[in-house]
């Protein structure tokens, strides 16, 4: 029996070309899948709104039709359902953003026939995620479900750079331009930071990253090892990183041999938490929702992914 499937489209998604190339995608995914539901997001965190009404309508997998910050609020939706997730429902995604830092880790590509044809083909995984409980920009106490990466750090700046350019010249150009922005302004932050519970320690960082999956940044693998299944967070952390040494390790950073450098650090943890004194800003899936004092806690297998 198929399962009643909901798509959340983002029509800004790809610098606009969703919302342009949109009577095509509907005509790929209704011709593999059968027939759809859609709706096009409209404001921020609608996708959340869209999902949890989806869900609480009957529909079996939702599909989030845009880039990881689309991903991130209908992931955000299904945590809106009373009672949490509903059991057997799955989450589903057609790539269609700029960054495109989830599907990396699973090596998917962004063509929207191989997206359908996974969802069509109703294999699951488990797939852990991430509660992240922060500031937001006017001091108040909030929480977010992450399945990407949560950072604080340049990475925060990055965000802000990134979402001020306009997005014409793909994922890595931007992302990389935003970098090398936020660095030459950016010097190492004053942190503390205690994992799983244990003693807090006090360090400077260029950015910490915990990191369910591998890649953020629009393609930097900032975790190699990191797996959404394994029931735990890989968390790096930069320090002492310059724009000098972003441009001559750019490699390293891209390919993920940057954990063997001086400036790295890596461990595993379920939580993670970090305050500062200082104006410290959060990054999660892409997106710049506030500041520290953070709080990241693991869900293990929280949700089904379907492709």
């Amino acid at each position: 029996m198929r399962m009643r499937t909901f798509l959340v489209v983002n029509p800004r998604s790809g610098n606009g070309d969703t919302g342009r190339r949109w009577p095509d995608i509907l005509s790929t995914a209704c011709s593999t899948m059968g027939d759809v539901a859609s709706a096009f997001t409209e404001s921020p965190l609608h996708a959340a709104q869209l999902t949890a009404k989806a869900l609480a309508d009957g529909y079996q997998c939702i599909v989030a039709v845009g880039g990881d910050g689309t991903l991130n609020e209908v992931v955000n939706g299904f945590f809106q359902v009373p009672g949490g997730p509903p059991s057997g429902a799955t989450l589903a995604i057609i790539p269609r953003g700029t960054g495109g830092d989830f599907r990396r880790t699973f090596g998917w590509s962004t063509s929207l026939r191989s997206a359908c044809a996974r969802i069509r083909a109703g294999q699951t995984r488990p797939l852990d995620v991430g509660r992240v409980s922060f500031l937001d920009a006017e001091g108040k106490a909030q929480h977010r479900y992450f399945v990407n990466v949560v950072s604080f750090g340049v990475s925060g700046q990055v965000d802000r750079e990134v979402n001020r350019a306009s997005k014409g010249l793909g994922g890595k150009a931007t992302f990389f331009l935003a970098s090398v922005k936020a660095m030459w302004r950016f010097r190492d932050q004053r942190v503390r930071l205690r994992a799983d519970g244990g003693q807090w320690e006090e360090l400077s960082i260029t950015t910490v990253a915990v990191a369910n999956c591998q890649y953020f940044g629009g393609g930097m693998r900032v975790a190699p090892t990191a797996h959404p299944g394994d029931g735990q967070f890989d968390v790096t952390v930069w320090s002492g990183y310059t724009l000098k040494d972003f441009a001559l390790q750019s490699r390293h950073i891209y390919d993920g041999t940057h954990v063997e450098l001086a400036g790295t650090r890596t461990f595993r943890a379920r939580t993670l938490e970090a305050e500062s004194d200082e104006e410290v800003l959060l990054d999660v899936d892409g997106e710049q929702p506030g500041r520290l004092p953070v709080k990241v806690e693991l869900l293990p297998s929280a949700l089904r992914l379907q492709g």
